[in-house]
Order: structure tokens, then C-alpha cells, then sequence
């Protein structure tokens, strides 16, 4: 007997909506929330398929149901390290790094978000000369160390052992000082209603002021982050003048970026 949807039959079946819940758990870790609309669409089934699938991750004890979806809970966040999320999709992350660092010119003084893809923007500028760094990330300190030519100036604050960057008033405050020529920003999601979003309120005023006292504003952003919306909006679309990605965004992200007269440009 077949029951459409259910995947229940047949051993090859089973294995094929066993590896379905496997991929939306990954999708759904990757993008913190997502709608029952989302999935149907991401891997082309219905809403009732998608429905008896959430019931069976939301078993497993990482997710929660939302109204109207389902999202990652805080205890399974705190299951990944730092380093962990560092080298997952490691070569992606390193190639959106190396194409922003093309933006990077000798006497800069730029910023550095924390975040597992900004990371690794250290590794490609670290011949620059007289380059001055802005950051509350612990792991670009620690990479900047070697590097004689690269002043490095550390916000203060307190130290987030979660994503290895310091947070608090303290640290934007200290960023008022600052004139900053370049920010290379991080987010959680992306979108045009919304702009650029993250998770951590601690970290909203220091993203926030850097935007602001920034010259020119560069978001790294791999394609999951695309029409995902996190808890707090740091700026808008408008206001970040090159989105670095992993591969072309979808039509209307792109008008929208050829409306402000701002650039995308792909790593690939």
C-alpha cells in the first residue's frame, strides 16, 4: 500500500524522506527560522508534507514551532562552537573573504565584524601597509598578532564566548572616536523588507554605529542568508554599498542593488 507524501513504502522511499529531514534540519539550523511556506518551496512539496516533516524534527529536541514555522532552539544553538560554524562551508566562507579583501587598499582604516565568514578576511589583507583594524572579534586579534604593519585597536567590552567577540555600550561607544574608511560587515539573514539583520542584541549598537561612521560598507553574505530574517535589523539594504556573495542573488535583490546605484559582487 503507498500513501502519497508519506514516504513510508518502500525501503528506497524511506531513505529518501529520512535524507529530506536531514537536509531541512540543515536548512533550518543555517537560516535560525524559516516559514512552512519556505520549505514547500525549497524542496518542492507540499504544505502537509512539510507539516508531518516538522512534526518529526521538532521530536528530535533542537527545533520549536513558531507560528507559521519553525525555528532553531537557543540550547542547540549554543551546541556549536564558534570554531565549529568557523570551518563549516570553509572554502565558500574563504572564497567570499578573499573577494571582499579585494576592496581593502594600503592606508585603510576599516572594521571587522565578528562573524565565521569576516574571520577570514585577516589571512587576505595582512600584507597591506599601514593598515589600521577596528574590531570586536577575538579571532582576528589573535590572527593580526604576527603582522607588524597592521595596527590593530580592540573595542572593549565583554568577552561573548559564543562568537568570540566583545559586546556591551562600552564597545560602540568607543567606535564614536573613530573615522572608519571601510566596515566589512556579518549578518544572520538578509532581506529587502528588512535589510540586514542579527541575533544578539549585544551586538546591535556596535553594528549599528559602525554603519553609520563608515564611508563605505561592505556586507559578506553567502547565499542562505537571502530572504531570512533574524531578531534585530541593524541596517538597511540601502545602506550597505557592496554585498560580496557566494553566487547571484535572486532578481529582485539584484534591481534593488542597481536601484541604489550600489555593487554586488560575486566570489566565485
Amino acid at each position: 500500500m503507498t500513501f502519497i507524501g508519506l514516504s513510508y513504502t518502500e525501503n528506497g522511499v524511506i531513505l529518501m524522506r529520512s535524507k529530506r529531514i536531514e537536509s531541512m534540519e540543515d536548512y533550518i539550523f543555517n537560516h535560525k527560522s524559516v516559514t512552512l511556506d519556505q520549505l514547500c518551496a525549497e524542496f518542492n512539496v507540499s504544505k502537509n508534507t512539510v507539516r508531518r516533516d516538522v512534526e518529526e524534527i521538532v521530536s528530535r529536541g533542537n527545533f520549536k514551532k513558531i507560528y507559521g514555522g519553525v525555528c532553531i532552539r537557543q540550547s542547540a544553538k549554543e551546541l556549536i562552537s564558534f570554531d565549529e560554524r568557523k570551518i563549516k562551508n570553509l572554502p565558500l566562507k574563504q572564497r567570499i573573504a578573499l573577494k571582499a579583501a579585494e576592496i581593502v587598499e594600503d592606508g585603510d582604516i576599516i572594521f571587522i565584524d565578528s562573524g565565521t565568514t569576516t574571520c577570514h578576511l585577516l589571512e587576505s589583507i595582512k600584507d597591506r601597509q599601514n593598515l589600521t583594524i577596528l574590531t570586536n572579534s577575538l579571532d582576528v586579534i589573535n590572527q593580526a598578532v604576527p603582522y607588524g604593519n597592521i595596527e590593530v585597536i580592540s573595542l572593549s567590552g565583554s568577552l561573548n564566548r559564543k562568537t568570540l567577540s566583545f559586546t556591551g555600550l562600552s564597545a560602540a561607544n568607543v567606535l564614536q572616536s573613530y573615522n572608519i574608511s571601510k566596515a566589512f560587515m556579518a549578518c544572520t539573514g538578509l532581506s529587502i523588507e528588512n535589510g540586514a539583520t542579527n541575533s544578539s542584541p549585544l551586538e546591535y549598537d556596535i553594528k549599528r554605529t559602525v554603519v553609520r561612521k563608515s564611508q563605505l560598507v561592505c556586507l559578506l553574505a553567502d547565499s542562505s542568508k537571502f530572504g531570512t530574517t533574524s531578531l534585530m535589523t541593524y541596517c538597511g539594504l540601502d545602506e550597505i554599498d557592496i554585498l560580496v556573495t557566494d553566487s547571484t542573488p535572486p532578481k529582485e535583490y539584484a534591481d534593488f542593488f542597481a536601484g541604489c546605484k550600489h555593487q554586488i559582487l560575486l566570489a566565485k
